[in-house]
């Protein structure tokens, strides 16, 4: 991990041991004292080796320098084998069967040849010139966006050759959660055009610069954070910043100056040893570290998992060094008047208008229900996350006169947040297109729906296979308190990540018979596409469509059909 990190403030490696001894706490303190002993006779700092038990085994850490994390990452696997062979294991690499009393001999050499001198002064220099400084495999870049250079490890200068004086920073935003990321990314990005800004932004969508996407997939982890802040246009980044990467490689910004938490839901537990609410708030809140000194943390103070793991080890620290501004339903929130009190910025909901409170000034932005994002004030959830985004862009400092005109129009157009609560009229229906990747997602979108027309209710159903049985239950049971009159069942062929095809489906069919769903109210079919079209094809006047989207080919065909087919267009 070349970042902070759940246990770790700076770069660390991870392992997880295999074997009968993968459990025994004798054999995790033989592997602590192991690489406590080496890191010393290598001159490295204090390791301070974790081993985290989890539902589903155990995780084996510990810090590392920057530069020998590929040295520390052969120390680990040395560590444990040696460790697990005293239990009467065999290791299974004969380079870690070296004994104790030699490894300080191979270790040293390996450290030695891993050694980058030439970077590791270039990183020191930016460190010195207050810049920021990203390397990966291939590449080093100092300062960001605009004001970055990018140079090829191969060919590194020396820092009396790098013009120092032409680099800087670009106001930056991390943005993390369990729902609502990406609009409010986008949300964000708008601001920052709005305010003369050419933002960057990276998220699960893409990479986009100026509004323009230069990057298709998956970029919400550390390679999408270089992509935006190496862009020589960028003069603002927006980065939305994933759980997946932020447990397998670490936050990949040192310095931010601000980060959002936009909330946390029980969601792909059993993953990296997350087991519950609790540990992925934590996950969420490694951000923290970027924003501690000088930075701003803006946290969700309706959302009691996460306010408490603020006050937790290990990023209470962090989290406490920062500024804070809190946002919530309510603009008298207890929290909210005590962060008002304490000289922090808030934003939430009075009279059912969006007040933000920021530098000694009150600002009424509106009301709540002529927010096109909000759906005439029917999406709560998408309130939440617009006050998350003024608060951001508020310490960013974008003029709050500028996101009040932005709120009025921003989400009247698909093009302004696709995939993300789009809302159609389809031969008198309403259709509403979302993620809805987790229960309260679901849930929240069908609120949504429900709230918008007495008539019939369908649902498209389905999801990722890297979720475990619990949590497709819990899928299944959300979708069926909102009793809907019919209900598709996808599956996700692109998706099954170790399912069988139709898995998934029977598992979602099983949980909805239990709930007392009848038989004639379910379908099953192949893809979303597919159920898509089935449930346009079954919708008459006065019914509403909520149509989970999880694919890129199945949002893609629905995109094509709505906007061929539609009453008049998005509404």
């Amino acid at each position: 991990m070349t970042g902070a990190n759940r246990w770790f403030a700076g770069p660390a490696v991870v392992l997880t041991p295999l074997g009968r001894s993968a459990d025994d706490a004798a054999a995790h303190a033989r592997w602590a004292s192991r690489v406590t002993t080496l890191a010393a006779v290598l001159g490295w700092p204090a390791p301070r080796p974790v081993a985290h038990r989890h539902a589903g085994g155990t995780l084996l850490l510990f810090a590392a320098p920057a530069g020998a994390l590929f040295t520390a990452t052969e120390v680990n696997e040395w560590a444990w084998e040696r460790s697990a062979a005293e239990d009467g294991e065999t290791p299974f690499d004969i380079a870690h069967s070296v004994a104790d009393a030699t490894a300080p001999a191979h270790f040293t050499a390996l450290a030695t040849a891993e050694q980058r001198p030439g970077l590791a002064a270039l990183v020191t220099a930016a460190a010195q010139h207050d810049l920021p400084a990203l390397a990966d495999d291939d590449a080093l870049s100092l300062g960001a966006g605009a004001r970055s250079l990018v140079w090829p490890l191969a060919a590194l200068p020396s820092p009396d050759a790098v013009p120092w004086a032409t680099l800087g920073r670009v106001p930056t935003a991390l943005v993390t959660g369990s729902n609502g990321k990406t609009t409010t990314v986008r949300l964000l990005a708008a601001m920052a055009t709005a305010a003369g800004r050419v933002p960057g932004l990276c998220s699960t969508e893409g990479v986009f610069v100026g509004g323009q996407r230069v990057e298709a997939g998956d970029w919400s982890g550390p390679a999408g954070a270089r992509a935006v802040l190496r862009h020589p246009c960028v003069t603002a980044a927006v980065l939305e910043t994933a759980r997946g990467g932020l447990l397998r490689r670490g936050l990949a910004v040192d310095c931010a100056d601000v980060a959002v938490v936009t909330n946390i839901s029980p969601d792909h537990l059993g993953e990296y040893g997350i087991d519950r609410a609790d540990d992925l708030a934590e996950v969420k809140l490694i951000v923290a570290h970027a924003v501690a000194g000088r930075g701003t943390l803006v946290l969700n103070a309706d959302d009691p998992v996460l306010m408490a793991a603020t006050e937790r080890l290990p990023h209470a620290k962090a989290a406490r060094a920062a500024h804070h501004a809190l946002f919530a339903m309510d603009a008298d929130h207890p929290r909210l008047q005590a962060c008002r009190a304490a000289g922090g910025s808030t934003c939430g909901g009075r009279q059912a208008r969006l007040i933000l409170c920021h530098a000694g000034a009150t600002h009424d932005l509106g009301r709540v229900q002529d927010f096109p994002l909000t759906l005439g004030g029917a999406a709560a959830h998408n309130t939440q996350n617009v006050a998350a985004a003024v608060l951001a862009g508020a310490v960013l400092g974008w003029p709050v006169q500028t996101m009040t005109e932005l709120l009025q129009h921003f989400g009247a157009s698909p093009a302004d947040n696709p995939g993300r609560l789009e809302r159609w009229r389809y031969r008198g229906a309403t259709v509403l297109v979302d993620y809805a990747h987790n229960p309260e997602g679901l849930t929240q979108l069908l609120q949504v729906a429900r709230s918008l027309s007495s008539g019939r209710l369908g649902l498209l159903l389905g999801q990722a296979g890297n979720r475990d049985d619990a949590a497709i239950a819990d899928l299944a049971r959300a979708a069926a308190q909102a009793r809907p009159d019919m209900v598709v069942i996808k599956d996700l062929p692109d998706m099954l990540r170790g399912r069988v095809p139709g898995e998934l489906p029977a598992l979602i069919t099983r949980e909805l018979q239990a709930a007392g769903l009848p038989d004639d109210c379910w379908q099953r079919v192949p893809d979303e596409a597919t159920g898509a079209r089935q449930l346009l094809d079954w919708a008459r006047p006065g019914d509403v469509l909520a149509l989970p989207m999880h694919s890129a080919a199945g949002r893609a065909q629905l995109a094509s059909w709505l906007t061929r087919e539609a009453d008049t267009g998005p509404v």
